[in-house]
């Protein structure tokens, strides 16, 4: 296969490409990542089984989306093959240094990205992926629709089909969705924004692994702080540019349990717990 990688890279850059060194990175995903690179190349390499291809199309087009309207450092495509048993993407190598951090540049930056009100409904061209689940993207007029029923209610179903049943899915999406009705505007969201997914590269931010479709911003300022909140000054520079509405503290819980149900169903154990405490809580 790793022949057909550098065969894929050549015919990509019109340049002959052969690495001389290959490094397993560390990963999340269910994806291997390596590091290929020779004198004059570097690149950064994703290995799956064959049917991950369309999710590796999906990230590509969530990549090119991202370069295109915000001012995040975004690694390019570079090319995409598969052969009979497994599948690879190709970025550009990205060369971040953990000291050249800027978080106050970094919140700035996503608020930009997220002043640009382009859509009109809320969702995506087409489906995507978050950890690897299927990420339904259907266009709603309404976002207390869409958030409501293509990402509570799906993760929930989700889990009900493997025998875990954490509440009434369909008055549970009911309930929730007059708590979602505030005035907005759709944004571009990276989808997954979280300290594991930014990066820096002479201070400019980076970010990884978007999941991107049209909604309500709250919801990556929410996965920012779901697990360890980001640096005080990356919050400055997000308010400084694009003020959040108090009311943002209602809705977090909500949008922070979309990403804890993604987590109990790849990975079961305490974010079923946590899962459960979070819809107990918004039930009160």
């Amino acid at each position: 296969m790793w022949n057909l990688v550098n065969q894929y890279i050549s015919d990509a850059i019109h340049d002959h490409f052969e690495f001389t060194r290959k490094t397993q990175l560390p990963c999340n995903s269910k994806s291997k990542t390596f590091k290929i690179e020779n004198d004059k190349h570097s690149f950064l390499v994703k290995v799956d089984h064959v049917s991950a291809l369309e999710r590796y199309e999906c990230e590509a087009q969530n990549h090119t989306l991202l370069i295109r309207d915000s001012d995040f450092l975004v690694a390019d495509p570079i090319t995409i093959g598969s052969s009979l048993e497994y599948c690879f993407i190709v970025f550009e190598w990205l060369h971040t240094q953990p000291d050249q951090e800027n978080w106050y540049d970094c919140g700035k930056t996503l608020a930009k990205m997220h002043t640009r009100h382009e859509q009109e409904m809320f969702g995506l061209e087409q489906d995507n992926y978050l950890l690897g689940l299927a990420q339904p993207n259907q266009w709603h007029k309404k976002w207390s629709v869409f958030f409501a029923e293509e990402r509570i209610a799906w993760q929930l179903q989700l889990l009900q089909e493997k025998n875990i049943a954490l509440v009434d899915i369909d008055q549970f999406v009911e309930q929730l969705k007059p708590l979602l009705n505030h005035p907005l505007q759709p944004s571009l969201l990276h989808g997954y924004f979280w300290r594991g997914n930014i990066a820096f590269a002479n201070k400019k931010p980076c970010v990884y692994s978007p999941a991107c479709y049209y909604g309500d911003r709250e919801v990556d300022i929410a996965n920012s702080e779901l697990f360890a909140a980001l640096p005080d000054a990356f919050y400055t520079g997000y308010t400084d540019t694009y003020p959040l509405e108090p009311s943002y503290q209602q809705r977090k819980p909500i949008y922070q349990l979309y990403t804890l149900l993604c987590h109990a169903n790849l990975f079961a154990g305490d974010y079923i717990l946590q899962s459960q405490k979070q819809i107990e809580a918004l039930l009160k």
